[in-house]
């Protein structure tokens, strides 16, 4: 058994599948895995009760095959609050907003023997706000955030069952210890390499939650009129995230929009002595490569330095490139695969019977008010950022409205996050402190 010990997994996404047959397999740890009561969470776990407890993942490409599997996973909880015995290492496998939700519902006396907490999709501040929930609780427990999930991991059928196929796992990721450099850490970046993903260790935790392009992109992508409107307006006609208008949101000002947020993230990471991200360079190396005749090597390099329409010319050149894969093999008729064609998701009715918002937006809504309280926490200017939330809470505000004699998910409501965020400005307040007397103990974070 590896350090990590006994491995809890919360959540009940197809990502839980994958993650339990990651970690049994390559690490050889007792796993378990542990839910909220919902339509789809039961349908989950009475298909893997069926099936035995076996959990199985499938890939798309054989060059992935590391991460297929199966294996048997030893407990099963239906509710948080049913969690027994001792785990030593809790993976959160579930949206970054219920985070303290997921925590408030596992008794204190498990809470208690957790050593290390592992978040898998995290966004800015995720570390912090677990850090300082935990602490609250005396739980002394190393946390580790990667900059996104390994992969792309869907139900195999599209219903949730105890079967998942991974279409796609990522070159690299980044990751981060509220420890540094520990024995932890070390063992989830060879488990990952195992998969063939690189992990980049970063400084710190919040350096490697700032490692994620949905971020710096996503914002200006859905928190748009027209993507709002694709995402509210059951009328309008289908658009897809990644297109230019007419069929996407993508202009040249919706560009302008997305390197001034890009700024602004910059300035208040920069304020906090994190290492800023060179967007281009991360939307060329980390996510999906144009060819060089679109972008040069040298552009993508001193792309901080240029001026700022310069800067705007080649994101917008970036997403123009990659309306069809230009690395994609040409049909008989010359036509590369459309790689842009992924269609903007309305607003649903979920198993409860509840209007509810897709995920992009509903995270981003989440990141995104997030990083505005850090900027105010800071004192930091954040215009751009501040006109995104303005959108979007006037967009909820109308579709809250329209269907007000209909049931709604939580998702429509208004929010300011306040108890989160005070978390986590109290995190970033302490780890200011220390660096400024980093002879003082019981000030700082765990690192201290």
């Amino acid at each position: 058994m590896s350090d990590l010990g006994r491995v809890l997994i919360a959540g009940t996404g197809p990502t839980s599948v994958q993650l339990a047959v990651m970690v049994k397999n390559r690490l050889g740890c007792v796993v378990g895995i542990a839910g909220r009561e919902s339509v789809r969470s039961t349908a989950f776990f009475s298909d893997l009760e069926r099936s035995g407890r076996t959990a199985r993942v499938d890939v798309q490409n054989d060059k992935h095959r590391a991460a297929a599997g199966e294996c048997l996973v030893d407990e099963l909880y239906r509710e948080y609050e049913t969690v027994t015995g001792e785990w030593h290492t809790l993976v959160l496998a579930v949206t970054a907003d219920a985070y303290t939700p997921v925590l408030r519902r596992i008794d204190r006396r498990v809470l208690s023997r957790i050593r290390c907490v592992v978040l898998v999709s995290p966004t800015f501040g995720s570390n912090s706000l677990v850090r300082n929930y935990l602490r609250g609780c005396d739980v002394d427990a190393e946390v580790i955030s990667f900059s996104s999930y390994l992969g792309d991991t869907r139900w195999v059928d599209g219903s949730p069952s105890h079967h998942v196929l991974t279409a796609a796992v990522k070159k690299k990721l980044y990751i981060g210890s509220s420890r540094g450099r520990s024995e932890n850490l070390d063992l989830l970046c060879d488990v990952h390499r195992q998969l063939g993903v690189t992990t980049g260790v970063m400084d710190g935790p919040m350096e490697a939650e700032t490692r994620n392009i949905s971020l710096y992109v996503h914002p200006a992508l859905f928190m748009n009129e027209i993507s709002l409107n694709a995402v509210f307006s059951e009328s309008e006609p289908t658009k897809y995230v990644y297109k230019l208008v007419p069929e996407g949101p993508i202009t040249p000002s919706l560009v302008n929009e997305m390197v001034n947020q890009w700024r602004e993230v910059t300035t208040i990471v920069g304020n906090m002595g994190i290492k800023s991200v060179n967007l281009l360079r991360f939307m060329v190396d980390d996510s999906y490569p144009v060819r060089p005749e679109s972008i040069s090597r040298q552009d993508v390099e001193r792309f901080e330095q240029l001026p700022p329409v310069h800067q705007e010319y080649l994101v917008y050149v970036r997403y123009a490139s990659l309306l069809v894969d230009p690395f994609s093999e040409p049909d008989a008729d010359g036509r590369y695969f459309d790689f842009s064609a992924v269609p903007i998701r309305r607003v649903f009715v979920d198993g409860e019977g509840r209007w509810d918002v897709p995920r992009m937006p509903k995270e981003d809504y989440y990141r995104t008010k997030v990083i505005q309280g850090v900027a105010r926490h800071l004192g930091v200017d954040c215009p751009t950022i501040d006109e995104f939330l303005a959108r979007y809470e006037r967009a909820l505000g109308e579709a809250a409205r329209v269907r007000a004699d209909q049931p709604l998910s939580d998702a429509f409501v208004v929010r300011d996050f306040r108890e989160d965020l005070d978390m986590i400005c109290e995190e970033i307040t302490k780890g200011a402190v220390s660096a400024d007397h980093p002879d003082v103990r019981g000030q700082g974070s765990p690192t201290t």
